[in-house]
């Protein structure tokens, strides 16, 4: 790869090729993660207040658990970074390739996996709480961004809305 083809992945907010972001997409991010790790480490390793349920659940159960969460958390977010910012595109479209083509939003999708992930070793209810806020934080920006690709790509991603769910990929796929 160039130099000037890293610098353009790399300043995403100036490419015309993407609809753009929710303004406070990255700092909600940001605080998110500060908030669920401080609360997830303190709950689960130091006071447990909340993980009683952890008792009745064996680590060899938690840990393969996560850890298969944990990676599909991992490839549906990297899959859906490297479609997006993988490659510059001349003509901006509506991507439905790869994770794309199963859920709207794939690396929201994988954060919010991310989470359960880390949920799933410790049983904190005081994360599991947070988490669903993370959810609706995520459920808010997928919504401001979608207006986006509304407005940029009109009936094509109209089309996209009505084919491909936001979240949970369908077990049965619409015909035609």
């Amino acid at each position: 790869m160039t130099e000037d083809k890293h610098s353009n992945i790399r300043r995403h907010h100036d490419r015309e090729d993407l609809a753009g972001e929710h303004v406070f997409g990255d700092l909600g991010q940001l605080i998110l993660i500060i908030i669920f790790l401080t609360a997830w480490i303190i709950d689960s390793f130091f006071v447990h207040y909340s993980t009683f349920i952890a008792k009745s659940i064996p680590l060899f159960v938690r840990i393969p658990a996560a850890a298969l969460i944990l990676l599909i958390s991992g490839y549906i977010a990297k899959a859906g970074l490297k479609i997006v910012f993988g490659e510059v595109r001349e003509v901006p479209v509506v991507i439905r390739e790869g994770v794309f083509a199963v859920v709207r939003h794939p690396v929201y999708l994988g954060a919010i996996l991310l989470y359960l992930g880390l949920i799933a070793l410790t049983f904190s209810l005081i994360s599991a709480v947070i988490w669903v806020f993370i959810i609706a934080f995520y459920h808010f920006i997928a919504g401001k961004e979608e207006k986006l690709l509304l407005e940029k790509f009109g009936k094509e991603y109209e089309t996209y809305i009505r084919d491909v769910p936001m979240w949970l990929p369908r077990i049965i796929r619409k015909k035609g």
